[in-house]
């Protein structure tokens, strides 16, 4: 057995239909495009969603919402999550090189799902209000980075 040797079983390879090569092939002429219509001639090509002249389905159905082209996408930490890791200083850094967060978009943002039983200090560019109030009552420190002054 080698290489050169190898071919598939029968009836598994089929020749392709050869179209325009003569009269006695049973498909010359035309080429099996039939003789008149829009698809006969040469260069035809079709628009992706094109029903026929027929009002397209994307045209028909309503359009629906917004996307506001302005929202900010935060990197989202909850308090439970700071309780779980080693440490007691918890900064952007630290937490991607934790895995904790992948990118940080338009900022890191600490929210208060979560119990917090320990003093630790924590450097986010935003805080929600019961994130805040956790982490004080633990003893630890919220420090806001990146902070625009207006």
């Amino acid at each position: 057995m080698n290489l050169s040797g190898l071919k598939p079983p029968a009836g598994q390879v089929k020749s392709r239909k050869r179209i325009g090569r003569g009269m006695g092939s049973g498909h010359g002429k035309t080429s099996t495009r039939g003789s008149k219509g829009q698809r006969a001639g040469t260069g035809f090509s079709q628009k992706r969603g094109f029903e026929g002249g027929q009002m397209p389905l994307h045209r028909r159905l309503p359009k629906r919402g917004f996307t506001n082209i302005f929202k900010k996408q935060f990197a989202i930490v909850n308090l439970g999550k700071l309780e779980k890791l080693e440490g007691d200083t918890f900064s952007v850094d630290s937490l991607i090189a934790a895995g904790v967060i992948h990118k940080v978009h338009d900022g890191l943002k600490i929210l208060g799902t979560g119990v917090l039983t320990r003093k630790i200090t924590v450097e986010a560019h935003h805080f929600s209000k019961s994130a805040l109030e956790k982490i004080q009552q633990a003893g630890g420190t919220a420090q806001v980075i990146g902070a625009k002054s207006e």
